[in-house]
């Protein structure tokens, strides 16, 4: 068997025309060839790709662009006919939405809510007025929309008027990034974060939808929501270079790190510049602007396309970055079509790659065990790259969510985009495809099942890269097991959100720390954090049979931790359903103390000295368990379990009431050694 080895502008214009992809089924690539030494270099360092300009670079853009005023990609609520086509459960669950929306009492939205944040660091109470009135405005004008009476107008003019007397758009948690930094916001310098990005598209698509009625009822109104926007996004936008998710050449970017915050704000900037700026040339400059600001984003992801914040945050990475290029595609007559591009492609293929089952994904980082992903926004990815694989993930996902008769939710961009493709998703087979090896060689993330499209027998995750990612936990190295599809040694995920994720005390939280990854613990040192912190000598190699991978994580712990080297090697025996975990080890000095920490949400029954079972729930009536056999070396290490109970509701709603810590401490620890340690689904 082959060994594969890797080192390291015009109406009637409905995204029904732009949207449609009957293409060829891509073939599944059968292997992969490259080379790496250490963790990959970013692509920073490497020529800028500098995708989109160069798709235009034919082209100028004030040309090709539609004009505000012939720029009409969805009906508006005036124009009933495709609304009234929409089918009658998906139209009586949004008109549902917008009734409960009618009875909504406004709360005001005090000073207390900021300076709430800048005091206790809480970020839950303080984002919840904000967040209700905006998805209150949502619904509304949702149900108006597809009901078309009226009926819910007076109410968007309330919710409306609130938004555009608020002195800031910005979260509470964002504000410090203005000159006058945490507290109150100063309304003289508006800050664009994703809050006021995603408020400036909600109200632009109002804007674009209900205007006419908004109008009706007081001119003052449409005007003031264009004010507002022009105010607060679009002029900013287009004056500023200085804030940090732009990523201006030669700007002071301190702890940032290019993210989500990119095409996440950029797609609703884009969505009001092309609703609302009437000025061609300005709106064309605008365009051309957020073009160059996501060419960054591109420049800087790896070519495998991985997606360093995790799966959670995929929708608003790689999801945001495709919410961009078809809003381009439709505001330019399909004249950017990037689609063909390696990099476009890989980074759709991502969520597919990172899922483990059902609901279950690969979860490093910041990312929960259990999302719901986006799955039309996966479905039309899928289509648009050509990937049954990507769209059948989709499709299996919006049969799981019923979205179809529920509906989804997310942006009025989004809304939209759904809405008026549903011929898609009922032309596509929910098929979902389950790789059976993912190997993302720049990221240092692999995945690998028994088999091919089955959950039965282990799945396995392990990543290297290092310590300074975009939401990073100190984890470089650590690895996940599940067993028929369910969970036996996890990544634990994160709490939710405080002033603390996000400072200099984030590894002061234990969700972070290394020792409650599945991870050693050397001389009672932890891994830290930084890029310097980092895998070497990453090998992946794969078989029909077996898969391994190995990695020094040496240099992610500190200095004084006197390591020299640490090989971590994962051998994964498809044929015997059987995966070893190998540590061999070299220190400076005499060893202190080496322990290995295991966390799991099974319940865990001490066996014999060299063993223990997790138990496993399937959720199967015929087989409500399944036991894993952890092997280890009995006269080598000693097993202690820790109860971690969880008082996040976030982890809760995941993990339930608590979690399981093994720890096998290594009895009497030499300068030069290592364990073994084996997991089965076959007690012997």
């Amino acid at each position: 068997m082959t060994s594969i080895v890797f080192f390291h502008d015009h109406k009637e214009q409905y995204p029904l025309k732009h949207c449609r992809h009957r293409g060829r089924t891509l073939a599944v690539r059968a292997s992969l060839s490259i080379l790496l030494c250490g963790f990959a270099l970013s692509t920073s360092s490497a020529q800028p790709r500098n995708i989109l300009a160069t798709a235009l670079s034919q082209f100028d853009i004030k040309n090709v662009l539609v004009s505000q005023k012939r720029w009409h990609p969805f009906p508006n609520a005036s124009e009933r006919d495709l609304w009234e086509k929409l089918p009658p459960a998906l139209r009586q669950q949004y008109i549902k939405r917008g009734e409960a929306a009618l009875t909504y009492t406004w709360p005001s939205l005090m000073a207390s809510v900021y300076l709430d944040y800048a005091r206790t660091g809480n970020r839950q109470n303080n984002e919840r007025v904000p967040s209700e009135r905006r998805q209150k405005v949502l619904d509304l004008v949702l149900a108006e929309c597809v009901e078309g009476k009226g009926r819910f107008i007076d109410q968007i003019v309330s919710g409306v008027w609130l938004l555009c007397e608020e002195t800031s758009w910005v979260g509470p948690a964002h504000i410090s990034e203005q000159k006058a930094g945490s507290g109150l916001p100063d309304k003289s310098e508006p800050i664009i974060d994703l809050v006021s990005a995603e408020t400036g598209n909600l109200l632009a698509w109002t804007y674009y939808l209900v205007g006419d009625q908004l109008d009706t009822v007081s001119p003052l109104i449409p005007r003031r929501i264009k004010s507002e926007i022009m105010e607060r996004i679009l002029k900013p936008g287009l004056e500023r270079d200085d804030f940090w998710w732009m990523w201006t050449p030669g700007q002071v970017r301190a702890a940032h790190h290019i993210n989500n915050w990119t095409p996440w704000i950029s797609s609703n900037w884009l969505a009001a510049a092309l609703i609302l700026e009437d000025r061609d040339e300005v709106r064309a400059t605008t365009v051309s602007k957020i073009i160059k600001v996501l060419d960054r984003f591109l420049n800087f992801y790896p070519d495998d396309g991985g997606c360093d914040e995790g799966p959670s945050y995929w929708g608003h990475a790689g999801g945001s970055l495709f919410e961009n290029l078809e809003l381009l595609s439709i505001a330019t007559n399909d004249r950017i079509d990037v689609y063909k591009n390696p990099l476009i492609q890989e980074m759709g293929r991502y969520i597919q790659r990172a899922h483990i089952a059902d609901t279950y994904y690969m979860n490093f980082g910041d990312a929960p065990a259990k999302i719901n992903i986006q799955a039309e926004l996966v479905l039309r990815y899928g289509l648009k790259i050509h990937d049954q694989n990507l769209a059948g993930l989709g499709a299996t996902a919006a049969e799981q969510q019923k979205i179809m008769e529920s509906g989804i939710s997310g942006s009025l961009t989004r809304q939209l985009l759904f809405l008026f493709n549903l011929d898609l998703l009922k032309e596509q087979s929910a098929k979902e495809t389950l790789l059976k090896d993912v190997w993302l060689p720049q990221s240092e993330v692999m995945v690998a099942r028994e088999a091919q499209n089955s959950t039965k027998g282990f799945t396995l995750a392990a990543q290297g890269g290092h310590n300074e990612q975009s939401h990073n936990h100190n984890d470089v190295g650590s690895f996940m097991l599940y067993a028929d599809g369910e969970p036996v040694l996890v990544d634990v995920g994160v709490e939710a959100y405080t002033a603390k994720t996000f400072s200099s005390e984030r590894y002061d939280i234990w969700t972070m720390q290394s020792a409650y990854h599945n991870l050693p613990t050397v001389n009672g040192y932890m891994q830290s954090a930084g890029k310097q912190s980092a895998a070497r000598d990453v090998q992946y190699q794969s078989w029909q049979d077996s898969v391994s991978f190995s990695l020094d994580i040496a240099r992610a712990y500190p200095a004084a931790a006197k390591i020299s080297k640490w090989n971590r090697t994962f051998h994964f025996d498809r044929k015997n359903g059987t995966m070893n975990l190998a540590d061999e080890y070299q220190l400076d000095t005499d060893a202190k103390d080496i322990a290995l920490s295991l966390m799991t949400p099974c319940q865990v029954i001490r066996s014999e000295s060299d063993r223990l079972v997790l138990r496993v729930n399937t959720k199967q009536p015929q087989q409500p368990f399944v036991d894993i056999v952890i092997r280890f070396e009995g006269g080598k290490l000693i097993p202690t379990i820790e109860t971690i109970p969880l008082q996040d509701n976030r982890l809760r709603r995941i993990w339930g009431d608590n979690l399981q810590r093994i720890i096998l401490k290594v009895k009497s620890p030499k300068q030069h050694d290592g364990y073994t340690v084996t997991f089965s689904k076959k007690a012997e």
